[in-house]
């Protein structure tokens, strides 16, 4: 193909041949110029965005300056400290909560068994506190992520363990015959130790506690245990034995009926008998004893733990 170009007085002719292989080297310069524009325009243009309008760049292209960055990586570190200081104000109340559950334990665990829930070889010092992972502007966003995530599952953990502590001791604290025999109102009228027999006036031991009411009052255990004797003594009239943990037993005595049988398990607070006027006695009231590995005890050692801590 040819373009032929006529002008000028004297009539000359240019004459232009247009051929396949120049058009596609004028397309390809064309193209190259083109894109070389483009890009110099994206680079150029998203340069004066950032500096002059971020919010045009982000929309743009989704970019942002260094110090947007920053300013965002700030605000999630602001997150970060808060959290940290929050779950920090947490271990402490449950440091607080702990201090509270050991002053119970050691007013509600009875004399003679603190040195059982006081291990003095277990003893332990210092605060109970997680590990703590400060978070640094020089260190990277997603490692302090990582140390709070790691704290968090210490201090999870952690609360985990005490939980299970709390519910053990506390679980072993009940277990413990430190109840109340007497479901309703009642009168001690007859303490323990030494004093005159109603019955020929002279000195005697007296191994328990006298809990005077109406007949019929309703007798409950003082702790979960199983029924190790439930019948007649000449002595104690109707008489039940109860057997607990650590080597305890409860024996509640001159019942009026009997509401259990041999083997059969209590807990805590059941009816297991009415009061009563039976065998060796001047008048309706339980002869209630605590015994421990065959040793009778005072049941006001036990008894006052109970009643120390029940608002």
């Amino acid at each position: 193909m040819q373009l032929m170009w006529v002008s000028g007085p004297t009539a000359s002719v240019r004459t232009i041949s247009i051929t396949a292989k120049k058009v596609l080297m004028a397309v390809c310069v064309s193209a190259f110029v083109l894109v070389t524009f483009g890009v110099l325009l994206h680079f150029i243009g998203f340069r004066i965005a950032i500096e002059m309008s971020p919010g045009l760049a982000r929309s743009m292209g989704g970019v942002t300056t260094e110090a947007e960055q920053q300013k965002v990586e700030a605000i999630y570190r602001e997150r970060l400290e808060n959290l940290r200081q929050t779950m920090s104000a947490t271990v402490q109340e449950i440091r607080q909560l702990e201090t509270l559950k050991n002053r119970f334990m050691e007013v509600a665990t009875p004399t003679n068994l603190r040195d059982k829930y006081i291990k003095k070889e277990d003893a332990r010092g210092g605060p109970w506190l997680p590990p703590r992972f400060l978070g640094s502007p020089s260190r990277d966003l997603s490692q302090d992520f990582s140390s709070a995530m790691d704290e968090f599952n210490q201090t999870q953990a952690a609360v985990k363990i005490l939980t299970q502590t709390w519910s053990s001791q506390l679980s072993w604290l009940h277990a413990l015959p430190t109840g109340i025999p007497m479901a309703k109102d009642f009168r001690i009228t007859s303490g323990f130790g030494i004093r005159n027999d109603p019955f020929t006036g002279q000195l005697a031991m007296h191994e328990g506690l006298d809990f005077v009411a109406e007949v019929g009052s309703p007798i409950v255990a003082t702790a979960a245990g199983s029924v190790t004797r439930s019948g007649w003594d000449a002595s104690y009239g109707n008489v039940i034995e109860v057997s607990h943990v650590e080597g305890f037993i409860t024996r509640y005595a001159h019942l009026n009926k009997r509401m259990v049988e041999v083997g059969q398990k209590v807990q805590r607070g059941e009816t297991i008998g009415q009061l009563g006027n039976t065998g060796r006695s001047t008048g309706p009231h339980l002869h209630y004893e605590v015994i421990r590995n065959d040793r009778v005890l005072n049941p006001t050692h036990m008894l006052l733990q109970a009643t120390a801590v029940t608002p």
